[in-house]
């Protein structure tokens, strides 16, 4: 009967060897005797028993054997007793050695935590948002149409009579909605989606709870419905009654019909309800995103096809404006990368900043563990040359990067997690934030790899003592312990390092130039002591009444202690395009059909935000609904359209009923984007243009001098409430804030740019002094001959930091080289610069040098200062 492996080997591991064979070989016989008397599976069963048993008691021998040093006599023939006895044994070793170097260790330790951690926490957001699969059955068919936010309730209702090449097909806005959980309860804000019925249809994502939209209830005349996330669900009080109930909803009672499941979102994680929009076939204001899913088979010059036919449609049906003309390129973009896109540039950037840092972490590891083991040279001639066991010494080396790896792990968890907590925060993530993950699976694999480094490099020494005569080891213990092999290796470390750390300093660099740029650029508008207050009005107040709302809420504001003036604009500076209205002018019927951008404000908006007035007057409170409309332009609109001539006085077409008159020309602000330049604008006040819903409003507050606008935030949230219970504020800041969010995600790409950049530039000086400091130690007898025999102290100053900044100078040339091949990657943050400047390649490669040359300084000049007789008396 053949006895079974397993059992046994697991006891070899742990039997001592004078007690091994003799074990074994009673348990094989008694096995085979029971097999044949009880048979074999109670055999087996008798054997693992008696394993199980023999195998805690053996490990608490073991251990306590190890940690104690305790060593048998039978166990002399084989120095060190049962290999889990001996590596015990060099594990304390080992630790013991740490703790006399704390500064080693400590340096070491957190050098590796660094890496891994930040490799780890780095990689759980990229895997988290940009690798994880979207909550929606084949994601891969699903695509937006081009023009997104654009579309208007009549095109696609003339568009759903035919949707061929796509299986469905839904029109989509987000928007904030107030919710009122009781009829005396403040309203709250609820982000929102406006839809058509088929949304879910398309996304092929059925409710937990309940239905989802039926086809009618997109449809004038229809009973509000509203299918609830399982967030508010919950907040709502999780009963399943919930369904079939009713809530008020932007001031209209809505009534309940599903619940969407845990974990499912669109367009973005913020949205907590979809609601049935009543499609207007008569409304033109273009709104809406378009998603569709495309038919099976329906890929590659099929779906060319079909969007061609679309095209064609729209231009039987519409006329458009050659600059917003829909039907010259349709085309779609896969849903991933519209939902997905603006994350994965800074993403990637700070993962491959990561990385580059754990590359760095594991070389400076490497050169500091060369360097303590060339240090032990002597040591390690000695223990050869009076016949150390070259496995066990091997086996010491190893143990050493062991607990450096085990105490980097323990330090870099607590890295990645606060690591990942902060770059979640740092980065333009937007409401996707809260779906990246830490990935402890990858943290555990860059640990590995930085253990493998370190196994690696410690093998070195090892291999070499291994294969070396004990009397030249003894010999070159003197002046180099190991020899130049270790000093090569350290060099090449400290060149890979400073390589890598100039492609950091590089990219840092370049965000900085074009944050600068950024910054330098002149908005239009006073940012200072501003605060903003974006305002949502219930849907069921009067279209009449809103107006007076708003102008009763900034006389409100307007008394706060601190506030100097205030304003309304439905649309804020720097924060995107929005309304795009139709202009002509009378006395050039000629003119070509143009559009530019329309601002409805207040009378006191001017002053609020600080646009500067160049002709004419500001609008007025004057200026009443039932007086001729006033418009006020911008210095590029009066450029564009009244070359030459006074605009004053002149009358414009906005396809509203009658003309309107324009009574002023202000300075140019940049309406949509920071770096959009001058564009063509107009003002108009909220109470001459009777037709706009204005239920969103922005409410501009600006602060007394020596006020901070931040301060005025809470006190204008409690006004607000106390004065206009049907409007709820949405977010509060300030302009400078807005400003800072319109530079975009170079500013935050920078910020964690930078970080990382400076951690580099520290790892990289403390390899360069470490490698410095062990050229000095190993070079120290021929130092103090050349010093003995009259050489400068100077001189061997210049020699030593001659070398280091030679190792920095290569390293640079290598990043430079690597930062020209990869800076390309940073272009989407870039403003005013280009990707190879040279300014910012020679700032990265100086300040890298000067590092360099300061951290071989400190060594050389120890080195300077090196005793002869002291030298030659240690020797």
């Amino acid at each position: 009967m053949k006895v079974p492996r397993l059992p046994l080997a697991l006891l070899r591991a742990w039997l001592p060897y004078a007690e091994r064979d003799e074990v074994l070989a009673e348990l094989s016989d008694e096995f085979v005797h029971r097999a044949s008397r009880e048979g074999p599976r109670a055999a087996r069963a008798w054997l693992w028993r008696q394993v199980l048993g023999s195998v805690p008691p053996l490990v608490r021998r073991t251990f306590t054997r190890g940690w104690t040093g305790f060593e048998p006599a039978s166990s002399r023939l084989r120095p060190g007793g049962p290999p889990m006895e001996s590596f015990i044994m060099d594990l304390r070793y080992a630790a013991r050695r740490l703790r006399s170097r704390p500064s080693y260790a400590l340096l070491s330790i957190l050098t590796l935590a660094i890496g891994v951690g930040g490799t780890a926490a780095a990689f759980g957001l990229v895997r988290g948002l940009l690798m994880t699969p979207l909550p929606y059955p084949a994601e891969e068919r699903l695509d937006l149409f081009w023009s997104p936010g654009d579309w208007s309730e009549r095109e696609f209702l003339h568009l759903s009579s035919d949707w061929s090449g796509f299986s469905a097909v839904a029109a989509f806005r987000t928007k904030e909605l107030p919710l009122r959980r009781g009829p005396q309860a403040s309203p709250e804000l609820v982000t929102s989606v406006s839809t058509s019925a088929g949304l879910f249809d398309v996304l092929r994502v059925r409710p937990a709870l309940g239905r989802a939209f039926e086809p009618n209830e997109d449809r004038p005349g229809a009973a509000p419905a509203v299918v609830i996330s399982d967030g508010l669900y919950a907040d709502l009080g999780g009963q399943p009654s919930l369904i079939g109930s009713t809530v008020e909803l932007d001031g209209a009672t809505h009534t309940v019909v599903g619940v969407m499941p845990k974990g499912f979102w669109f367009p973005d994680p913020t949205v907590r309800a979809w609601v049935a929009e009543p499609f207007n076939p008569e409304d033109g204001s273009g709104n809406y995103a378009l998603v569709g899913r495309r038919a099976p088979g329906t890929d590659g010059p099929a779906i060319d096809v079909a969007l061609k036919r679309l095209g064609a449609r729209l231009k039987e049906r519409f006329q458009y404006p050659q600059a917003w003309d829909k039907t010259r390129s349709p085309r779609l973009t896969p849903l991933r990368e519209h939902l997905l896109g603006p994350l994965q540039a800074p993403l990637l950037a700070t993962l491959a900043a990561m990385a580059v840092l754990l590359l760095i972490a594991c070389a400076n590891v490497a050169a500091l563990m060369l360097g303590q083991v060339d240090s032990r040279a002597t040591e390690l001639a000695v223990r050869v040359a009076l016949g150390a066991d070259s496995r066990r010494m091997t086996q010491q080396l190893l143990a050493e990067a062991l607990l450096l790896g085990l105490a980097a792990a323990g330090v870099g968890a607590a890295i990645a997690a606060q690591g990942f907590r902060l770059l979640s925060e740092a980065l333009p993530l937007g409401p996707l934030a809260p779906h990246g993950s830490l990935d402890w699976g990858v943290f555990s694999a860059a640990l590995v790899i930085a253990l493998v480094a370190a196994f690696g490099i410690a093998l070195l020494p090892a291999r070499s003592l291994r294969k070396s005569d004990p009397q030249r080891a003894l010999a070159k213990s003197r002046t180099g312990g190991i020899g130049a092999r270790g000093g090569r290796t350290e060099g090449a470390l400290v060149v890979g390092q400073v390589a890598l750390a100039v492609l950091l300093t590089a990219g840092a660099a370049l965000l900085v130039r074009s944050v600068t740029n950024l910054r330098a650029i002149d908005s239009g508008v006073d940012t200072g002591r501003v605060a903003v207050l974006d305002v949502v009005m219930e849907g069921n107040v009067a279209r009449e009444a809103r107006p007076r709302v708003i102008a009763d809420l900034e006389a409100s504001l307007s008394t706060l202690p601190g506030v100097r003036s205030v304003g309304a604009t439905q649309k804020l500076p720097l924060r995107g395009a929005g309304e795009d209205w139709g202009l002509e002018i009378e006395g050039k019927p000629d003119l070509p059909s143009s559009t530019t951008y329309v601002r409805l404000v207040s009378p006191g908006y001017f002053e609020a935000i600080g646009i500067q007035l160049l002709d004419g007057r500001l609008l007025q409170e004057s200026d009443r609904a039932n007086t001729e409309r006033a418009v006020v332009i911008n210095r590029a609109l009066a450029k564009k359209f009244f070359p030459g001539e006074n605009p004053i006085g002149q009358r414009i077409n906005t396809g509203l009923e009658g003309l309107e008159r324009i009574v002023g020309v202000v300075e140019d602000v940049a309406e949509a984007g920071l770096t959009d330049g001058s564009v063509p604008a107009r003002y108009m006040l909220h109470a001459q243009v009777a037709d706009m819903t204005m239920t969103r409003q922005t409410l501009v507050l600006r602060a007394q001098p020596g006020q901070d606008p931040a301060a005025l935030l809470d006190a204008a949230r409690k006004q607000i409430a106390a004065s206009a219970p049907s409007v709820a504020v949405q977010r509060g800041t300030t302009l400078d804030a807005v400003f800072a969010q319109a530079i975009g995600p170079a500013r935050q790409v920078m910020s964690v740019l930078t970080f990382l950049t400076a951690l580099a530039v520290v790892l990289g000086a403390v390899g360069v002094y470490g490698v410095t400091s062990h050229f000095v130690r190993r070079r120290q007898r021929d130092l103090g001959i050349c010093i003995a025999l009259g050489l400068r102290p100077s001189r061997v100053i210049a020699q030593v930091v001659g070398r280091g900044g030679k190792l920095v100078l290569l390293g640079s040339v290598i990043g430079i080289i690597a930062a020209l091949a990869l800076a390309r990657l940073l272009s989407s943050f870039l403003y005013g610069v280009s990707a190879v400047d040279p300014v910012s390649l020679a700032a990265a490669t100086l300040g890298l040098l000067a590092v360099g040359v300061g951290a071989a300084l400190l060594p050389a000049w120890r080195a300077s200062r090196l005793d002869p007789a002291v030298v030659f008396r240690e020797s």
